[in-house]
């Protein structure tokens, strides 16, 4: 059984962070906590099979298909025979494999783009920040638009996600990031600015110990990854396809998750001459 890391990144991976993407951790609480005019971010648990919680930091809650909550400083933990999937409300899916634990440390938005018509696009700029212990993680993205930021650590990695599609897979030895479209922005050590990895990569992150550096390979998708990668990738890209988020008319900072019904079968209409004979 894996085990969980309860702790923060070292200070050597904070200050990588810090420097990588030009925010500090007090600045991310400090945003968090203070008030200010935006929508509430939110999250929709779009499916979950076995047991999967969700740490809200005034209770936990066994997460139930549909639920929806705020989606800043939560901590979503699927147990070991668990999946779920859940959709952010600047539409990025992710599936969760079991023993997962992902905290969603900053996730703000700002007002909704009016008359959007293209689902496939964010509806505002939105900045993301996770940290995932261990576990996997399969992400499905809106064309984010300018301005946007998405960003993960791990005990052994910080990255800038640019891509449409990626897996996360993280243990207490070693990060793997798989880019199946787009680009992902890698750190794995203090020296340089970071190293690109392109669809069809891999980087594989692995540290020898918690204080020294961490060492990045980039290579190729094995093969025998490719297709159980792009499943995970799948079940977040429907994931995404479950929900709509819009805003009340009546209040703009208030974000609603509408779930899509799906079409009933086809029935074709059936003629008078049927009918009366």
């Amino acid at each position: 059984m894996k085990t969980k890391l309860h702790f923060l990144p070292t200070t050597a991976m904070g200050l990588m962070a810090a420097v990588l993407f030009g925010v500090s951790a007090a600045e991310m609480r400090a945003e968090s906590s203070a008030k200010r005019k935006k929508p509430t971010s939110k999250l929709y648990v779009a499916e979950v099979e076995g047991v999967a919680s969700i740490n809200t930091g005034d209770r936990i809650d066994d997460l139930v298909q549909k639920s929806v909550y705020s989606a800043e400083g939560t901590i979503i933990e699927s147990r070991p025979d668990a999946t779920t999937a859940i959709v952010l409300s600047n539409g990025t899916g992710m599936c969760f494999d079991p023993n997962t634990e992902l905290d969603i440390r900053r996730f703000q938005q700002e007002p909704f783009s009016p008359n959007r018509n293209d689902p496939e696009v964010e509806p505002s700029i939105s900045q993301t920040n996770g940290w995932l212990p261990h576990g996997v993680i399969g992400l499905c993205n809106s064309k984010m638009v300018a301005g946007s930021t998405m960003n993960f650590s791990t005990p052994q990695a910080v990255m800038a996600v640019h891509a449409r599609k990626v897996v996360v897979e993280t243990t207490d030895t070693e990060t793997r990031i798989s880019v199946i479209d787009g680009e992902v922005t890698v750190q794995g050590g203090l020296s340089g600015g970071g190293e690109t990895v392109n669809t069809g990569q891999q980087a594989v992150i692995t540290r020898s110990s918690p204080t020294a550096p961490s060492v990045v390979k980039i290579q190729p998708i094995p093969p025998e990854q490719s297709k159980p990668l792009s499943d995970r990738v799948a079940i977040a890209c429907m994931a995404r396809k479950t929900v709509y988020f819009d805003v009340d008319k009546t209040d703009p900072n208030e974000i609603i998750p509408k779930p899509v019904v799906p079409p009933g079968p086809y029935i074709p209409p059936v003629s008078p001459y049927i009918i009366s004979h």
